[in-house]
C-alpha cells in the first residue's frame, strides 16, 4: 500500500501531461509507504517509449529529501500509448526492490495512475491510498 496526498498525485499527472508526447519521469520521497514529496525530473532518453531520470535531477531530489528527513522511495513515469502497467523494460531497469513504481497512463482520455512493487522481476500492484490534502 502507498499513501499519498492528492496534491502529489495531481502534480504527477500534470507533469505527465506537460511532457507528452514524451514519457515523463520523476522521483517520490517519503518514508517506506508514505509519500511526502514529488520531484519532476528530466527524461534524458527524450523518448515516448522509455525514460532515463536525469542524474543531476536525481542528485538534487535526493539531497532535498534528505535535508527534509526523508529518502527517495520510488519513481514515477508515464506511458504515453500503453496501460499503466510495467513493461519488460521497466522491470529490467527497476533499480531498487524497496521502491514504489508509479505509472501514469495517458492512453485514454483521463490519466490513470497505478503503483507497483518490482522484486526479482515479479510485479505486484499495490493499492494507492489518496489523502485529500
Amino acid at each position: 500500500m502507498l499513501t499519498i496526498s492528492q496534491i502529489y498525485l495531481d502534480k504527477m499527472m500534470a507533469h505527465a501531461i506537460r511532457e507528452y508526447p514524451l514519457e515523463a519521469c520523476g522521483l517520490i520521497s517519503g518514508e517506506q509507504d508514505i509519500v511526502s514529496g514529488f520531484y519532476p525530473t528530466r527524461n534524458d532518453a527524450a523518448s515516448a517509449r522509455i525514460y532515463t531520470v536525469n542524474p543531476l535531477d536525481y542528485l538534487k531530489a535526493d539531497r532535498d529529501a534528505e535535508a527534509k528527513g526523508a529518502a527517495i522511495i520510488g519513481v514515477m513515469h508515464s506511458h504515453t500509448h500503453s496501460d499503466a502497467y510495467p513493461s519488460s523494460t521497466d522491470v529490467a531497469q527497476a533499480p531498487d526492490p524497496s521502491w514504489h513504481y508509479i505509472l501514469v497512463s495517458l492512453k485514454h482520455k483521463d490519466p490513470i495512475l497505478r503503483s507497483f512493487s518490482i522484486v526479482d522481476g515479479k510485479i505486484v500492484e499495490e493499492s494507492v491510498v489518496r489523502l485529500n490534502y
